[in-house]
């Protein structure tokens, strides 16, 4: 379903307080901890809240384990995507159909630990905030590598984007319903969240906590969607690498005319067989330089062909919620609305 934001005399006040949106693909293993620690922390906060589960095509009994949760956990609501969307799509269907006041985003690994979203929640009534980012003081349970490349990610986003994105924050955080309706109402778009959020501006303060290892199975973010969020994190938000594809031009102009002089000397001086290596450097530089240029630009072209296609990359099948609380949007007119809590709808761009 593609929500769209409602005017504020419009909207219904919802009873819950607090939402927990939480991703998932394939955490069978995971999911009894997460229950064994995130329901205990929630029931303890004494507030009306829901945990909005959502399935992102797991291929293993996660949507199975999880209905039958439900039967224990009245509080758990189960939106399942009929195929793999990714974090970032899955994401972004939790946050737009979150009905709590406040919005804390979990992921199923533990590694973040729930029991840092009542201060979270505390910290932005306490101060008035619309945002509570998750901060990793320490990191020492990643391996190298990981440590490396998140902190090569984050200096290249404060570098591009800005230095309002906080420092190893990723996407354990908490927003208001402020915040909330600011997501919905953006055009559909591929959704980098944690350079999005600081994007707002929005009043924001920092929990830090240390990353634990991951409770059980193993990452879903192996090196390829990583560097993939890296460029969508760049292409999103920065046009510095059409910047650089001016400079990389500006450069290669200037070889070239050494390259010139370098040859109308040798010309002069009656020496020309010399001038082969020179040639074939001077070609293959100018032609590596397009071949960048042109992978540049097509990379922006692209994202402007996705955005007028407007080809939604996910679809709902099923919300357990949507009896209960129906959410307000525009319907698909392909595929036609199933009975009772079941539902075809389609929603925005996220990353694949």
């Amino acid at each position: 379903m593609i929500d769209v934001l409602h005017d504020s005399t419009d909207r219904i006040e919802s009873p819950v307080e607090l939402s927990v949106v939480i991703p998932m693909f394939n955490e069978e293993e995971a999911l009894p901890a997460l229950v064994g620690r995130l329901r205990p922390v929630l029931d303890g906060t004494g507030e009306p809240y829901e945990v909005v589960a959502v399935d992102d095509g797991s291929t293993d009994r996660t949507a199975e384990q999880l209905v039958e949760l439900r039967a224990i956990w009245p509080q758990l609501r189960v939106v399942r995507l009929r195929r793999n969307s990714g974090h970032q799509a899955a994401l972004t269907v939790g946050l737009h159909r979150a009905l709590g006041q406040y919005a804390a985003s979990l992921d199923a690994d533990l590694q973040d630990p729930p029991e840092k979203i009542p201060e979270m929640l505390a910290l932005a009534r306490s101060q008035h905030l619309d945002i509570v980012y998750g901060v990793r003081a320490n990191r020492s349970t990643d391996s190298g590598f990981k440590r490396r490349t998140a902190g090569a990610y984050y200096w290249l986003m404060r570098r591009m984007v800005g230095t309002h994105v906080p420092a190893q924050a990723g996407d354990f955080r908490l927003l208001s319903r402020n915040t909330l309706d600011a997501l919905k109402a953006l055009p559909d778009q591929p959704q980098v969240y944690r350079l999005l959020v600081p994007w707002f501006g929005f009043p924001s303060g920092e929990v830090t906590y240390h990353r634990d290892p991951r409770v059980a199975g193993h990452t879903k973010y192996p090196l390829r969607k990583m560097i993939l969020l890296a460029v969508d994190s760049i292409i999103s938000f920065s046009v510095a690498p059409l910047r650089l594809a001016i400079w990389l031009g500006t450069l290669a102009f200037f070889v070239c005319l050494g390259t010139l002089v370098y040859t109308l000397v040798v010309y002069a001086a009656g020496d020309t067989a010399p001038g082969w290596t020179s040639l074939i450097i001077a070609v293959l530089f100018i032609g590596a330089v397009q071949l960048i240029c042109l992978g540049v630009l097509g990379e922006y072209l692209g994202r402007i062909y996705t955005a007028v296609r407007q080809r939604p990359t996910y679809y709902v099948a099923e919300d357990t919620g949507t009896a209960a609380a129906p959410t307000m949007g525009i319907a698909w007119p392909g595929p036609r609305r199933g009975q009772g809590t079941r539902e075809d709808s389609l929603g925005g761009q996220g990353l694949s």
